[in-house]
C-alpha cells in the first residue's frame, strides 16, 4: 500500500514538472523529447530516480539538452533527491548518470573541461556545493562552441559581438544583449561565449544560468538568510551570463541584486552578456535602471534564418553528425518546409534520422513527410498545385493545358518536371495526388521528375537558377 501511496505521488511530481517543461520548452520540443519519457522509481538506498526514453539516441539527447532542467525540476520538488539517471529502456546500453549536487544542480563532467574547486578555470551555475552558486563539475555543452555555429546573414552581428566578447583582449561594449526569437541560437551563442572565454583566459570565474534558475536561487537565499553569500559569489565572476532575461519581469528584489550586480561587474572591468527573446525597450515591468544597464552595450539582434542558412545548417549538421544517407531533395524539402526556428529545424531532421537508424528505413521525401506531420502543419505555406502550375507557366512562357497534355517536346516536357518537382517539395501531397493533378499521370512518373530535376540542379546551373527563381515566387 506505502509503495502505491508512492507511485501515485511521484507520478504527481511528474505531472507537474512535465506540464511546466512543456510551457517552458513549447508543445513541439515537449512532444518529441519529454512526453516520452516514462518514469521508474526512486531508490531508496541510493535516493536516485529513473527516467527512461525508447531509444539510445533520445536518451542522450534528453541528456545533453535537457538535463540540467530535469535535475532541478526534480530537487525543487523533492528536495531529499540526491540523483536522477537518465536511460534507455532496458536492453540497450545505460546512459551515464547525473549527480544531483546539495543545491540540485546535475555535475557531470564533460570533456577534459572538468574542473575541481581549486583548479583554473570555474563554471558556476546555480546551487552547487557552497549552497548558492557554488563551484560544480557540469560544464558548458561540448557541441555549442563558435566551431559548430553556422553563420548567415542573419546571425553575423551576434556572432562578430559574442566572438569579441570571449577574447582576450578587453571588448569596446559591455555588456552585450542578445535579442532572438525562441530556437534561433542565442542560447548557443552564450555557450560558445563560455567555451571560448575558458580558453582564452584560463585562470577566469564564469557564472552562467537562465533568468528562471537565477530566481529560484535568489528566493532559496532570501529564505536561508544566505544573502551575504548570494552577493559575494555572484560578484566574484569575470564573466556574467544570463539566458531569457525575459523571465525576470516583475520580480522587484532580484531585479534589483542584478541591477547591483552588473554596477559592480562593470566597475571593476568584468564582461557580461544577457539574453532575450525581446529587445531591452520591450521587456515591460523591468525597473529603468535595470533597462538602461541592459541596453547601454551593445544589443545584437539574430534574425530568423532565411532559406540559405537554414540549409547550411542542415548541410553541417549531415556532415558532422549524421551517419545516415540523407538525399538532397530531403534536404531540401525540410530546409524550406520547417522554417519557423532554428530549433525545430534541427529537430526534425533528427527526429527523422533517428527513425530511419532505428528502423532500417531509407531516409525519403516519404519518410520526412510521415514523421513531421506535426511540424510540417505548423511552417507550411499553403501552397497549391494550380497556383505552381500556373507560376511554372507564366515562367517559362507555355500554355496551362500543357501541365496535363500528353506532348513530350522539351519545350513542354521540363516545365511539367520543374512544376511536378515544385509540387512535391512546397505541398503535402502525395506523389499519387500530384500525378492525378498532371493529367492523371502515374506516382512513378512524378518521382521520375522528382529526382531528375534534383539530379540537374546539382550541375546546371541555368536549372538551379530557374528553380531558385520559381521558389521565390511562390513563397513571397
Amino acid at each position: 500500500m506505502e509503495d502505491d501511496f508512492d507511485a501515485v505521488n511521484l507520478a504527481a511530481d511528474w505531472a507537474d514538472i512535465s506540464l511546466g517543461l512543456r510551457k517552458a520548452l513549447g508543445q513541439q520540443l515537449h512532444s518529441q523529447w519529454i512526453k516520452p519519457i516514462q518514469l521508474g522509481t526512486v531508490c531508496k538506498e541510493t535516493n536516485s530516480l529513473d527516467l527512461y526514453l525508447p531509444n539510445e539516441f533520445s536518451a542522450n539527447w534528453v541528456r545533453e539538452r535537457f538535463a540540467d532542467r530535469l535535475s532541478l525540476a526534480w530537487k525543487i520538488a523533492r528536495p531529499d533527491l540526491d540523483k536522477v539517471r537518465i536511460e534507455v529502456l532496458p536492453g540497450r546500453r545505460q546512459i551515464p548518470e547525473l549527480r544531483l549536487g546539495k543545491g540540485g544542480q546535475p555535475g557531470h563532467a564533460m570533456g577534459d573541461r572538468a574542473t575541481a574547486p581549486g583548479e583554473a578555470n570555474t563554471v558556476a551555475v546555480g546551487g552547487g556545493e557552497f549552497g548558492t552558486f557554488g563551484q560544480a563539475t557540469i560544464m558548458l555543452d561540448p557541441s555549442l562552441t563558435f566551431d559548430t555555429f553556422v553563420k548567415g546573414t542573419a546571425n553575423t552581428l551576434a556572432f562578430n559581438a559574442a566572438e569579441r566578447v570571449a577574447a582576450v583582449e578587453t571588448p569596446q561594449f559591455s555588456p552585450l544583449y542578445l535579442k532572438a526569437a525562441t530556437g534561433q541560437g542565442k542560447t548557443h551563442l552564450l555557450h560558445a561565449i563560455g567555451h571560448a572565454y575558458l580558453a582564452n583566459h584560463p585562470r577566469g570565474r564564469i557564472f552562467y544560468c537562465s533568468a528562471e534558475r537565477f530566481m529560484i536561487e535568489f528566493v532559496q537565499a532570501l529564505r536561508q538568510h544566505q544573502m551575504i553569500e548570494f552577493k559575494a559569489r555572484l560578484r566574484g565572476f569575470d564573466l556574467l551570463m544570463v539566458d531569457d532575461i525575459q523571465f525576470i519581469i516583475g520580480k522587484a528584489s532580484a531585479q534589483e541584486e542584478l541591477l547591483y550586480t552588473i554596477d559592480a561587474l562593470l566597475t571593476e572591468g568584468k564582461r557580461l552578456v544577457f539574453a532575450a527573446d525581446r529587445a531591452p525597450q520591450a521587456l515591460d515591468g523591468v525597473d529603468q535602471r535595470l533597462l538602461s544597464r541592459l541596453s547601454m552595450g551593445l544589443v545584437a539582434d539574430i534574425q530568423p534564418a532565411d532559406i540559405e542558412l537554414r540549409r547550411a545548417i542542415l548541410d553541417y549538421r549531415l556532415q558532422h553528425f549524421s551517419p545516415t544517407n540523407v538525399p538532397a531533395d530531403v534536404i531540401e524539402f525540410l530546409a524550406r518546409t520547417i522554417n519557423r526556428n532554428v530549433r525545430e529545424l534541427v529537430g526534425g531532421f533528427n527526429k527523422v534520422i533517428a527513425y530511419a537508424q532505428m528502423t532500417g528505413q531509407t531516409v525519403s521525401l516519404e519518410l520526412a513527410e510521415e514523421q513531421l506531420t506535426d511540424i510540417l502543419a505548423v511552417n507550411r505555406k499553403r501552397i497549391t498545385i494550380d497556383e505552381i502550375q500556373r507560376t511554372v507557366c507564366q515562367f517559362y512562357s507555355v500554355d496551362r493545358t500543357e501541365m496535363s497534355s500528353k506532348r513530350r517536346a522539351r519545350a513542354v516536357v521540363r516545365p511539367r518536371q520543374v512544376a511536378m518537382y515544385l509540387s512535391k517539395v512546397l505541398t503535402p501531397r502525395s506523389y499519387p495526388e500530384i500525378g492525378r493533378k498532371f493529367g492523371g499521370r502515374d506516382h512513378s512518373t512524378v518521382i521520375h521528375a522528382v529526382r531528375l530535376i534534383e539530379e540537374l540542379r546539382t550541375r546546371d546551373a541555368d536549372m538551379d537558377g530557374d528553380v531558385r527563381s520559381l521558389l521565390r515566387q511562390l513563397e513571397s
